[in-house]
């Protein structure tokens, strides 16, 4: 590991951040403050914890709809981002990109509702870095169900012929909205095709945020070194249904609660802090009460904020307006 591997204790607290910047913005459902389909990525904070510290600025993150958690790994300002998620004037959109298309270009962040269509745009950003001779790495996040698009294996195909500097990380949730993966793929991981796009590649469990930190380091390290693109999949657990509404009736009862009891990604960073000796559940108890509160204080500040006025309804959607 590098250097300026991130300590267990940085990571969850990183996890815990996310976990609570989430669940203040499931406040915005039922008061319809927020509209349409919010995809949370609550119990797959481990994926995004474990590769942001491996982020740089000039690198490139292209999400996917489930995408709050990448942009706070790519360290995009909180309070902008859920300002956007509530559709707010001061958002990073002026309200306009909603949950499911937060953009920021500073931050080099970027998001689409289109499955697989993350891989495609980051693919540009690969090819630019390239042009541009820079060791800078372009990252598209893709779930499980976009590995059996087209987008996915032409794009795949191109960043290995031509060697672009693309890191492709999987969010492995088993699940593609209500279809299994299983009963879908002629193979158990996504991992194991990339030798036939002679990429390097690795399969971590994704709740366990020191195994994807490692396995991420060496990710960026191959990507960013020349040596081409990479793939590191990361199986996880989404605590919530596709969106919020989503009965999640296609997953039996008791996965759901045995996902809760044994793969919540904070609770194992707990364990092994508390096996380590590094923290105390006293110390815990009062991280977690701080990050709670610091995004409670978010969502009221967020709340304040004025909606965009109805007077600007198509400015931003056409050039010169």
């Amino acid at each position: 590991m590098p250097a300026n591997e991130p300590s267990l204790i940085e990571l969850y607290h990183t996890m815990l951040d996310m976990r609570h910047f989430e669940e203040a913005c499931l406040e915005g459902v039922p008061t319809r403050e927020i509209h349409g389909e919010l995809h949370t990525g609550i119990g797959q904070e481990a994926v995004a914890a474990g590769i942001a510290p491996w982020l740089r600025g000039d690198d490139a993150l292209v999400s996917t709809h489930r995408n709050h958690l990448h942009g706070l790994a790519k360290k995009v300002d909180p309070y902008r981002l859920m300002a956007e998620i509530f559709e707010k004037d001061t958002g990073l959109c002026r309200g306009r990109g909603g949950h499911m298309h937060p953009f920021d270009p500073e931050k080099r962040f970027s998001a689409t509702g289109i499955v697989g269509s993350s891989l495609p745009v980051a693919l540009g950003f690969a090819y630019a870095a390239q042009l541009e001779k820079t060791d800078a790495v372009a990252v598209a996040v893709i779930g499980d169900g976009a590995s059996n698009t087209g987008a996915f294996h032409e794009s795949l195909n191109m960043a290995a012929a031509w060697k672009l500097p693309l890191l492709v990380v999987v969010e492995h949730n088993s699940y593609a909205i209500s279809v299994r993966f299983s009963e879908v793929s002629a193979t158990p991981t996504v991992a194991e095709r990339a030798p036939a796009y002679r990429m390097w590649a690795r399969h971590v469990d994704g709740t366990d945020v020191e195994a994807v930190s490692e396995a991420a380091a060496e990710a960026f390290a191959h990507v960013r070194g020349g040596s081409g693109p990479a793939m590191l999949e990361a199986t996880c657990f989404r605590f919530r249904g596709h969106y919020e509404g989503d009965h999640d009736t296609y997953r039996p009862r008791d996965e759901r609660k045995r996902m809760l009891v044994e793969n919540d990604p904070l609770t194992l960073a707990e364990k092994r802090l508390t096996e380590l000796g590094l923290a105390s559940e006293e110390e815990m108890a009062r991280w977690r009460e701080a990050s709670r509160t610091r995004a409670r204080e978010m969502l009221a500040r967020v709340r304040s904020d004025p909606l965009p006025p109805a007077s600007e309804l198509h400015r931003f959607s056409f050039a010169g307006i």
